[in-house]
């Protein structure tokens, strides 16, 4: 069975908090490899040295879209916790998309931390759209170091692309059930540097990580 869980917030910035119980939830799809390597970077993000912490207080430039975005997460995070089965993902891919499309990447000044981490989440989960995943990492990547997205969520992202190409994961984030618990769903780039990689973006040490899977990994049939 294949994990994942919320991340843990980046240093510096609050971020809007998902429902609780969905650590197990969620499969990653799209496994086949590809030649494909949009969403590739030469090195990890770093994170930016002053951003401030958000207080949900602040202005932002499109109040409506941030409603709208917000909106799309709790449907997200209501489907993943309903038994009816429910999966709106493709519909809210596609409505990103547009809205990426008049927009651009929903960052924070425009949404919010909590609209940007929204958006965010719904492109994490729309594995049926490998290649609209690819090209809102890019995007991220763009506006990671002027504190416009959450590196942490960056990280997640970016492993979730290289799983579903079937390629080495750098921060270690999507993990599955194997013989010994909690694994990583596809080899690690250097596993050597995996916990400064995830320090960077304000990530526990791989191991802490892991370890909060291991009772899950074996109440869960394999």
């Amino acid at each position: 069975m294949d994990l994942h869980i919320r991340p843990r917030p980046a240093r510096g910035r609050r971020l809007v908090p998902l429902l609780a119980g969905i650590a197990l939830s969620i499969a990653l799809t799209g496994c086949g490899g590809s030649d494909d390597t949009a969403g590739e970077d030469p090195a990890p993000p770093r994170i930016p040295p002053s951003c401030p912490e958000d207080d949900g207080t602040g202005t932002v430039t499109e109040p409506a879209l941030r409603g709208e975005l917000l909106a799309m997460q709790t449907a997200d995070q209501e489907e993943l916790t309903s038994a009816t089965g429910a999966d709106g993902s493709r519909e809210r891919t596609a409505r990103l998309g547009e809205i990426i499309d008049e927009y651009g990447w929903p960052v924070v000044d425009m949404v919010g931390a909590d609209g940007a981490s929204a958006a965010w989440l719904v492109a994490q989960h729309a594995d049926l759209d490998p290649d609209f995943q690819k090209r809102a990492l890019d995007l991220m990547w763009q506006h990671v170091e002027d504190c416009q997205v959450d590196p942490t969520e960056l990280a997640y992202l970016h492993d979730r692309v290289a799983v579903a190409d079937d390629r080495p994961q750098r921060f270690g984030t999507q993990l599955r059930c194997g013989e010994d618990g909690a694994v990583p769903a596809t080899p690690l780039e250097d596993e050597s540097a995996v916990d400064g990689f995830r320090a960077a973006v304000g990530l526990a040490p791989l191991a802490e990580y892991k370890a909060e899977f291991e009772a899950g990994c074996t109440d869960t049939p394999q």
